[in-house]
């Protein structure tokens, strides 16, 4: 946590991935970033991974540094409370429809220089998932050996979708600032992934070579990178990205004279060009499996950490949270007071600051946990009206 937004306030009413995201990260950043919710939990309130007491590890860490008002949104009273917290905010971030009661213009009707920065699927407003958006711009086939397409467990649309919304949100704010416009701005999945592809040089490709790039498996696409595995059974990844880094793989492994070889025998030298060592790993890779299966892993491991060599075994994530440089003896994690009762590594924002003093991560709210709060120091309401609100379940608090 640091408290680089301080002073910025957003109201959030969103659920799933991406858009609250987007909360989180200004929230890490010190804002105050409100999440209204349906009384008892939105649509993701329980998604799993869940403690025996139900209570969503997933919700409780989307949502940490958050502040929580809950109103009954079927309700025509608690859709109004949600609109004019938006207004009186001034800054919105949603995954909810264009249109319906949450709409840019209806909002706006009431506070002109009002920014809303809105998660979507598709452009054009029809759903979408993470998962059914990869499959739409191809990653799929061309990830793992194939014929079959390989899922990708990571929701990376999603979380890029998120920091892309987190950033158009403080764009819109700096524009506003300098002209006193507001406006709303749109981020469907669908155009973070194709544009990302786009970035990444595959629209092009694809459209310059007529064709798909072939499946790789666990090799690396115009690089010499790939997974083998060591005389004790340990598979590494290797990827080679410098020419100092593939001279000290081939020193370490012994390799030098059978590379010579093979320069030799096609007329190539691979010692400053990442292509041809790719373009000729059918003639590479048999000769590394065989020096790196040879040894033991954590001889290899020394060589390859002296040599400046990028590698990493594959390992499960209990390993990986059991890594002390990566979970316990880094300083991004910390420990809160989370409504699950459970204790355990919590992440605060991945950015340091070397200058400033970085503040513990915080627990998730309660759902409605600041109704009161929140509806009191925004809206003016006074105890009594609240008090009437909650008996009429209109507000939840926790």
């Amino acid at each position: 946590m640091y408290d680089l937004l301080n002073g910025l306030s957003v109201i959030e009413a969103s659920s799933f991935v991406a858009s609250p995201t987007a909360g989180l990260y200004c929230a890490q950043m010190g804002a105050e970033v409100i999440r209204v919710d349906q009384i008892g939990g939105g649509p993701d309130f329980r998604r799993w991974p869940v403690t025996e007491g139900n209570d969503s590890l997933y919700w409780e860490n989307l949502n940490r540094a958050k502040k929580s008002v809950a109103l009954d949104l079927a309700r025509s009273e608690g859709r109004e409370l949600l609109q004019a917290l938006v207004r009186a905010t001034g800054q919105f971030v949603t995954n909810f429809p264009v249109g319906g009661f949450l709409s840019h213009d209806g909002l706006a009707a009431g506070r002109p220089d009002l920014i809303t920065v809105r998660v979507m699927g598709w452009a054009d407003g029809s759903p979408a998932l993470d998962y059914t958006v990869n499959n739409s711009v191809g990653y799929p086939m061309l990830t793992g050996s194939g014929p079959d397409p390989v899922n990708h467990v990571l929701p990376a649309w999603d979380l890029l979708s998120g920091a892309y919304a987190a950033f158009a949100l403080l764009a819109a704010i700096q524009r506003r600032s300098a002209t006193g416009a507001g406006g709303e701005v749109r981020v469907p999945l669908s155009d973070v992934a194709i544009g990302t592809v786009a970035n990444l040089g595959g629209v092009a490709e694809v459209l310059y070579s007529g064709a798909n790039r072939p499946r790789l498996g666990n090799a690396v696409y115009g690089l010499f990178g790939r997974d083998f595995v060591t005389a004790d059974g340990q598979r590494t990844m290797i990827v080679v990205v410098t020419p100092r880094q593939w001279t000290n793989l081939v020193a370490a492994l012994g390799l030098g004279d059978a590379i010579a070889a093979v320069e030799a025998a096609r007329g190539v030298s691979f010692a400053t060009d990442d292509g041809l060592r790719f373009a000729h790993r059918d003639a590479l890779y048999p000769l590394f499996e065989g020096a790196i299966g040879a040894r033991a892993h954590a001889d290899l491991a020394a060589a390859f950490d002296a040599g400046g060599i990028v590698h990493s075994p594959y390992r499960t994530m209990l390993d990986a949270v059991q890594d002390a440089a990566l979970v316990a003896d880094n300083p991004i994690f910390g420990t809160a007071d989370n409504p699950s009762g459970f204790t355990y590594p919590a992440a605060g924002a991945f950015a340091t600051l070397p200058q400033d003093a970085r503040q513990s991560p915080r627990p998730a709210p309660r759902n409605g946990q600041h109704s009161e709060e929140i509806l009191a120091d925004r809206l003016s309401l006074s105890s009594g009206e609240i008090a009437r609100l909650i008996d009429a379940g209109i507000v939840g608090i926790a």
